[in-house]
């Protein structure tokens, strides 16, 4: 009898040990305006995760490496909630997004922060990230600031011979914010801004509003999500012929604006984003891995998805547990140098290399991620404009 429990117990172990697991929160707009594009972003985190644990998993003993998601709709309010539902409820070691910069600085402010867990957004771009007054070392993320494409912008629309130009703008954290860094810049360099005024996101016209912003230029900058406004804004002004020109970024870079405007009407319309330079030897291995996978290598920020998920799991191997006061430090170390290169899928070598006490530098899908002391990565842009009924993409900066 003695020996048929300790046999017991043995198997209790063992089957424990079998389904030990790190959990990390995903919170991602899979609802609200901008679904199309986060889709194959949730899918960038998932094989992520399944390159992590088809490798062995996390530490000697293989933990399996769980990426739990919840949908925080593009919203400050959601973000809130399911971030406390993450934390507090399925106890994830960290976080993975929120997508968009209100949700995440209102998760962050409210909830992760306040219980020490890394936020590690996947394509939160707003400046105001940067200075949040109560982050201490708990928020990154691995897309560039917008404080770097707002700038990149301002040059291109000068570029294109455009000295004149209006501003509109949806009263979000992330819109507002691009738009004055934009109209800043594109003031410095030399142009006028006509007209820059917000717009209330989500309403069923935007005529009064092109018509103001029409009155001095024949061009606007249209910083809006698709699904909540910016179609809209485009079509009402398609419509009364009140502009030629049309830039924007990546709130407003989809098929669907393709789909309801026409290309024919898009002729003169460009948008930037956040972008991978396609030469290097991480994006090679980025894309065979996208490639097998199904994933669209290219699309906007499923390569920094892939790379948010995948130096999480480098970070926590790093810490040597789920232990959440440990995480910050240890994503600081597996993204900077110096270390051991480490590119997207080589969860193996990352792991035989922190085991034997080395170090490791991730250099990611989407370019490098050396973190500065805000959290913040450097990045680069592309320029994407429709080109045979599809959107056309080319590097800029």
């Amino acid at each position: 009898m003695r020996k048929i429990i300790i046999s017991s117990i043995a198997a209790l172990a063992m089957s424990t040990a079998a389904f030990a697991e790190v959990k990390v929160g995903n919170p991602m707009a899979l609802t609200g305006p901008i679904p199309d594009l986060v889709a194959p972003m949730a899918k960038a985190v998932d094989l992520a995760a399944k390159n992590v644990n088809d490798q062995g998993g996390l530490f000697a003993g293989g933990e399996k490496y769980t990426v739990v998601r919840a949908d925080s709709g593009c919203d400050p309010v959601a973000a809130v909630d399911a971030v406390t539902k993450l934390i507090n409820i399925s106890l994830v070691s960290a976080i993975i997004g929120p997508v968009c910069s209100g949700a995440t600085i209102a998760q962050a402010e409210s909830v992760s922060i306040p219980a020490g867990v890394v936020t590690l957004s996947v394509s939160a771009s707003s400046p105001a990230i940067t200075s949040m007054e109560k982050n201490t070392d708990l928020v990154f993320r691995a897309a560039a600031s917008d404080a770097y494409q707002g700038i990149a912008l301002a040059e291109l629309t000068l570029g294109k011979g455009i000295k004149e130009i209006a501003v509109s703008y949806a009263n979000d954290d992330y819109n507002a914010a691009l738009a004055a860094v934009f109209a800043e810049s594109f003031a410095s360099m030399g142009g006028k801004v006509t007209a820059n005024e917000a717009h209330e996101p989500s309403k069923a016209s935007y005529r009064s509003e092109v018509a103001t912003l029409g009155a001095g230029s024949d061009s606007l900058a249209l910083f809006a999500y698709y699904g909540s406004g910016g179609i809209t804004v485009m079509r009402n002004a398609l419509e009364t012929s009140a502009f030629k020109n049309f830039i924007g970024a990546d709130g407003m870079l989809s098929d669907e604006v393709i789909k309801q405007l026409g290309a024919e009407n898009l002729t003169n319309v460009t948008f930037t984003t956040s972008a991978s330079d396609s030469g290097t030897a991480a994006y090679g291995a980025w894309k065979a891995l996208a490639d097998a996978a199904g994933v669209p290598a290219s699309d906007p920020f499923v390569p920094n998805s892939y790379d948010a998920t995948f130096m999480m799991a480098l970070a926590i191997e790093k810490a040597g547990s789920g232990d959440r006061d440990k995480i910050a430090g240890a994503l600081r170390s597996i993204a900077n140098a110096p270390g051991e290169i480490i590119l997207p899928g080589e969860f193996a070598k990352a792991k035989k290399i922190l085991a034997g006490g080395g170090d490791i530098h991730y250099m990611g899908a989407a370019g490098p991620q050396d973190f500065d002391k805000n959290g913040d990565v450097a990045g680069s842009f592309s320029k994407s404009v429709v080109k045979d009924g599809a959107w056309s993409a080319e590097l800029i900066k």
